[in-house]
Order: structure tokens, then sequence, then C-alpha cells
């Protein structure tokens, strides 16, 4: 069994747990479940950001602890002063050291998309990103199959969600559907947690451009921001090229810099 195996087998129960607790009336009650979301592809598309999307995650299954010592309100407050285009919170408890409330804080004082980076197997996961606060939620294609995919992006929409479709390879561009908003090209194997970069440049003329792409995760320096950009990719997420410093949101400001500043 690899981690991402064991991942979802914990989210199975984690959302079980969940649901005895904290039931679906009690989310709806929540002061952000009526509020007006915030859209990522619209932020995203301005020409006057980079389009980095900065995450928060304090550890991760091949990295362990990554950073614990730092606040979600002070970083996340951080990026968005750096310029980061939105935010992307992980909310899992067991293997990143998320959770709900790492949003619910963000969003009392951040008024920017945020994703709600999580593993989503079930629907009462998206009431619940309603509930906290969060605008997009992730989809997987390696985790859910294609009719999943598609009602769980509809169901997002009837709440006003937008939905994050991530691939790895171009067997799953068939996940793709007319209630996704964008498509991320994750560089991560999750299941052995290996990078490689090129995922982007292969698969990005794959993807229809009717949807924003987004390139996610091993991405370090400013050089390839600029050649992601050039070939069709408008949003970055980014989460340990900031989180490893022991500022991430001065990290976040010094790459945005860089970013415009530099000269192909």
């Amino acid at each position: 069994m690899n981690i991402l195996d064991k991942i979802i087998l914990n989210k199975e129960r984690e959302v079980a747990e969940r649901k005895t607790y904290l039931p679906t009336g009690l989310l709806e009650q929540s002061p952000f479940f009526n509020r007006t979301t915030i859209s990522l592809t619209k932020e995203l598309m301005r020409e006057d950001r980079v389009g980095v999307i900065a995450e928060f995650k304090r550890k991760s299954p091949s990295k362990g602890i990554i950073n614990d010592r730092v606040s979600v309100e002070e970083t996340t407050s951080s990026y968005v002063k750096a310029g980061a285009s939105a935010l992307s919170i992980l909310t899992d408890i067991e293997y990143f050291g998320g959770n709900s409330e790492d949003i619910l804080l963000s969003r009392k004082l951040n008024n920017c998309p945020i994703l709600r980076k999580d593993f989503i197997i079930d629907e009462y996961q998206i009431l619940e990103a309603k509930s906290i606060g969060a605008d997009v939620i992730l989809l997987l294609a390696n985790v859910l199959s294609v009719k999943q995919i598609k009602q769980f992006a509809q169901f997002a929409k009837t709440l006003g969600l937008e939905s994050l479709l991530e691939i790895r390879d171009k067997d799953e561009l068939k996940s793709i559907n007319e209630y996704i908003d964008a498509v991320g090209v994750n560089n991560r194997n999750l299941k052995d947690f290996e990078v490689n970069l090129s995922q982007s440049f292969d698969l990005v003329n794959l993807i229809p451009n009717d949807f924003v792409k987004i390139s996610e995760s091993g991405i370090g320096d400013t050089k390839t921001i600029h050649e992601l950009k050039a070939v069709g990719y408008r949003g970055f997420l980014m989460g340990e090229t900031f989180m490893k410093q022991p500022d991430p949101g001065k990290a976040c400001a010094d790459f945005i810099k860089e970013v415009n500043e530099y000269k192909l």
C-alpha cells in the first residue's frame, strides 16, 4: 500500500467521524456559508499579478515537518501583502498537520481566493469547505472516478465554489468536464512524491484553453515561472519554497519581486 492509499483510508475514517459530531445542518449555519465567494480563475487572469498561489503547509508525508513554528494568520496575511494571487491551505490533519480552523482564521483576515487543499472524497467535505470560508476545492483525478469528479464539481457550483482539477498524466485528461474551472498539473507524484517539472510542459497543450491552467509543486526559481507562463500557465501553486524559510511571507515577497524583475 502506497502513501496515497493510506491517506485515503484515513480520510474515509476522518470524514465519517466529522459527520457524526458536525452534521450538515450545523455546517449550513456557519456565518461563512452564505458569503459570496471570490473567483480564483478571475484573479489568476489579472495581468498585474504573477499568479502565485501561496500555500500554508506545516508538514508533508515526504518531508516531515516543514515549518510548524509560524502562525497561519501571520503567514497568510504576509503572503497576500507580498502579492500572492490566492492562498492554498492544507486541512488534512494526520499527514499535513492542517485543520479547518486554519482556513477559518485566514478567511477573517484575507480578502482573496482560498483553496481548500485536501483529499475530497465526499460531498460533505464540499459543504464543509463552504462553511469555513473557502472559495475553491481541489479534486484529484488519481483519487476520484470521472463520474465522481463531475458530480462533485457540479455540486460545488451550486454552492458558488470553484473546482480545481488536479491531473498527473494524459490519461487523466478524461476527468475534465464543463463544471471544472481550472486544471492543475501536479509535478509531484502523490504515490512516491518524486517531482518532475516536465509534467507541466508535456501536458499544457493537451489541456483545453477553456480552462485556467495551473502548475503545482516543485517550482522554486523565477526562470521556471516565466517559462511556464510562456507556454500558457496562469497559476503557480507554491508551498515548500516559502514554508521551509523562517519567514515564509518574506520569502514569498522576495520571490514575487524577483519574478517581476526577471528578464528572459
